[in-house]
């Protein structure tokens, strides 16, 4: 059916039925401007006649044929153009007074054909509007799911925008797993259903095949388009699970069940939406609601949901594969760690435990109300890239020598072990001299003057083994790191300027030179070029560190890792930098590496001390302006120490 509309004025629906009575047209009276529209989006024609042009303002007009109508004008007497001020654009056709019904009728047709053109390209360019946004929805939609890698996240996402798209109440989402044994199930992973937010979701498996819904269509690999899920065909292999509608009073009708198929065609899971609304913020909570509400999924968001679950597909594919590498680079930096505290199995677990606490506080800075760092933030990301370069801040000590690495004394074993020998070798030379002595005597003199000859020589002799043991005794002293009390310096190098005859008859000195020095180290147990050695570990660890091609969210690692041991003031190493030229998440890691070096077991070249002395140690660091005073607060004020346990793993606060 068309519609004519007319203006009284000139033109009735009466005066004009006779020259439409072989259309099928339907005429009507327009009373005022607001009356005229188009009925129905159908092909609608505004007979206009002289006396109604200043009644329907040329604004009023084009508004009309924008939106699909078409107008007919019929001229005054005399007039043969379209009179100026009614503009010829908006016009289908023009009649001059007088006109005959023949001709009346050819221009009311005419008008009805460019009605509906217009009407159709309106169609169209709507449609075409549609389907860009459409578009553009799906693009948006895909670019989200291919920025999330947390899979949990993901899941959660594809289901929502799928529920959003299509309108939809409910809906679940299954994904395939294949046992190792190569048997293929489908877990229930995530549901939503709007009107019942209170349901708790329960995870399970069922098996792929054509026995439920999901695991039909896992199986075909075709989409399931259910108008009422409670009336199926009687030849159809699935049945629906009525277990949730039973138990919470609810009511399944439309469904849409989708494969979500790779890039390489495989299903990796199934798609299920439930319950088409008129209006998604509709809440169905009656079955009157349900009647009211709920539509059958169309062809097009079955197009929709099909393109969405393909774009769901290769982004649970790449957060799994993501998650693969994670798990892969986890366990090269374990691999990594394990090498490191193999070498030197006295500080086994200090990158774990110095881990545990920096993640820890860098948790506790983030969540700071007040205070210097109130405004910093870590995201998940840069935690795990805190993590990662505290799990490897000492890799560089594999470029250590293993000798300096786990000197716990001041002399090597194996140079320890020859001034022993020494000792011990002068030792017998001088029983040798003493019963050579004796000898000599007895032969020389017999046995005349021999007892009192034996005592002094006894007494000499017992005086050169005490003075003998003695020297060993200062060495062993001097040999552990410690501050030596005042002038046993002295008489170490003293015997250092003493000498004995070697095996070769050639003079040699109870302690070389390089033994002197070493055992004149003042504080710990290497001297300065095995201390440089040490610190070039931080370099090392740095040049490694850089050789690695860390994704863009890891990159900093190397930089953090770098300055674990710089200091506030400067007088850190290697690069002596100050302050704001560390970053925050280097010093706190400094925090945690200071902390958990002071009271990490016993070690060779250190005794562990109780917590509580190592805070008064690290406080006076922070007032000497090495350490992070905020930092360290936040650090007490958080307990983090006490959060730690012998694995690195950190506890709840």
């Amino acid at each position: 059916m068309r519609y004519l509309l007319l203006h009284p004025p000139l033109w009735r629906p009466d005066d004009v039925a006779p020259a439409l009575e072989t259309s099928r047209v339907e005429a009507r009276a327009v009373g005022s401007p607001r009356d005229l529209a188009v009925a129905d989006e159908r092909p609608t024609v505004f007979l206009l006649d002289p006396e109604s042009r200043s009644a329907f303002p040329v604004d009023v007009m084009r508004a009309f044929v924008d939106a699909g109508g078409a107008i007919v004008a019929l001229g005054r007497a005399g007039e043969t153009e379209v009179p100026e001020g009614l503009p010829t654009e908006l016009l289908a056709g023009f009649l001059t007074h007088p006109t005959s019904p023949r001709r009346l009728l050819v221009a009311i047709r005419a008008g009805f054909r460019e009605a509906a053109a217009r009407a159709e390209t309106g169609r169209a360019r709507g449609e075409a509007a549609q389907r860009a946004r459409e578009i553009g929805e799906l693009t948006r939609i895909g670019v989200a799911l291919g920025t999330e890698r947390d899979l949990k996240t993901l899941l959660d996402l594809i289901l929502t925008q799928a529920r959003r798209i299509t309108q939809s109440d409910a809906g679940s989402l299954y994904l395939v797993e294949t046992s190792e044994q190569g048997l293929k199930r489908l877990r229930f992973r995530l549901a939503q259903t709007f009107s019942k937010p209170e349901a708790p979701f329960v995870e399970f498996t069922i098996p792929v095949d054509r026995t439920s819904l999901a695991g039909y269509c896992a199986v075909t690999g075709e989409p399931l388009v259910i108008d009422d899920a409670y009336f199926l065909p009687p030849d159809v292999e699935y049945t629906i699970n009525r277990t949730f509608d039973e138990r919470y009073g609810y009511r399944t009708k439309s469904m849409l069940v989708i494969p979500m198929k790779d890039h390489k065609e495989e299903i990796i899971g199934v798609l299920q939406l439930i319950n088409r609304k008129r209006s998604l913020d509709a809440v169905l909570t009656a079955p009157a609601d349900v009647e009211r509400q709920v539509v059958p999924f169309s062809k097009r968001t079955v197009e929709l949901v099909t393109a969405l679950a393909g774009q769901a597909a290769v982004a649970i594919e790449n957060s799994r594969l993501y998650e693969d590498i994670e798990r892969l680079f986890e366990g090269f930096v374990l691999a990594a760690v394990h090498a490191i505290e193999q070498r030197d199995p006295t500080t086994y677990g200090h990158s774990g435990r110095v881990a545990g606490m920096t993640v820890a506080l860098a948790e506790v800075v983030d969540e700071a109300p007040d205070g210097q760092y109130r405004n910093v933030r870590f995201t998940r990301e840069q935690l795990r890239e805190l993590r990662y370069a505290a799990l490897l801040h000492d890799f560089g000590k594999v470029g250590v020598r293993e000798q300096v690495l786990v000197k716990a004394k001041k002399l090597y074993p194996p140079d320890l072990a020859f001034v022993r020998h020494r000792h011990a070798y002068i030792r017998r030379t001088a029983e040798r001299e003493f019963w050579r002595q004796r000898t000599e005597f007895l032969e020389t003199h017999g046995k005349k003057g021999y007892a009192g000859f034996v005592k002094d020589l006894e007494e000499a002799h017992g005086k050169d083994l005490q003075e003998l043991d003695r020297f060993l005794e200062v060495v062993l002293k001097a040999n552990e790191p410690s501050i030596l009390p005042e002038g046993s310096f002295e008489e170490l190098q003293a015997w250092g300027r003493r000498t004995y005859l070697g095996l070769d008859g050639a003079t040699e000195p109870f302690l070389t030179p390089d033994e002197v020095r070493f055992l004149t180290i003042r504080k710990g147990s290497l001297d300065e070029s095995e201390r440089l050695e040490i610190e070039s570990h931080v370099t090392h660890t740095f040049q490694f560190l850089q050789r690695i091609p860390w994704t863009r969210e890891l990159q900093q690692v190397p930089l953090i890792a770098y300055g674990h041991h710089e200091k506030l003031d400067g007088r850190g190493y290697p690069r002596r930098i100050t302050g704001e030229a560390i970053p925050i998440q280097t010093r706190i890691m400094t925090i945690s590496d200071i902390y958990d070096a002071l009271t990490a077991q016993d070690r060779p070249y250190k005794r562990a001390v109780p917590f509580e002395r190592a805070l008064d140690i690290m406080t006076h660091e922070v007032k000497d302006g090495q350490l992070d005073a905020e930092l360290f607060r936040l650090f007490i004020d958080g307990k983090v120490f006490e959060r730690i346990t012998a694995g690195g793993t950190i506890t709840a606060p």
